[in-house]
């Protein structure tokens, strides 16, 4: 058994000081990262900005915006080398199980057309495709569709 099978997983507060380390984990993941700016502004804005610690590893993170009645996860992301291991399952349940706490009646989500697994795994925790975003996100070859998901809770 390796030293981080052993060491207890934290969702804990995303402060400044986690943001070299997210980025990081940003550019790994995604062709068309979120700038170090749109992390700052998300912690500024009082968002919900959470990270998946393992000892001193930070295998993830996640930004869900909330409002009364509706939740909108801007984004989650989990390292490279830590995906496919039910970490972004459990990153997402934790938004819920906050959202929940907070009596929000549905989540929202955006995710790209391409990115099957993601929109797999949302599918497999309730989340309903309800519209597409034409040309929503930027692409190697133009844009791509967004696919519109919801939770209700």
């Amino acid at each position: 058994m390796n030293i981080t099978t052993r060491q207890t997983v934290e969702f804990r507060k995303m402060y400044p000081s986690d943001l070299d380390r997210v980025i990081l984990i940003e550019r790994e993941i995604f062709l068309f990262p979120w700038s170090l700016g749109n992390f700052v502004d998300s912690i500024k804005t009082d968002y919900i900005c959470r990270v998946l610690e393992q000892g001193n590893i930070l295998l993830g993170y996640g930004i869900m915006m909330m409002s009364p009645e509706e939740a909108n996860v801007l984004t989650l992301g989990i390292a490279a080398d830590w995906q496919k291991k039910g970490w972004g399952k459990q990153l997402l349940q934790h938004f819920i199980h906050l959202a929940k706490e907070q009596h929000v009646k549905s989540i929202f989500l955006d995710v790209r057309e391409s990115n099957h697994g993601a929109a797999h795994l949302y599918k497999q925790m309730g989340f309903q495709q309800i519209a597409t975003r034409k040309g929503y996100y930027p692409a190697m070859c133009g844009r791509e569709n967004a696919l519109v998901m919801q939770l209700m809770l």
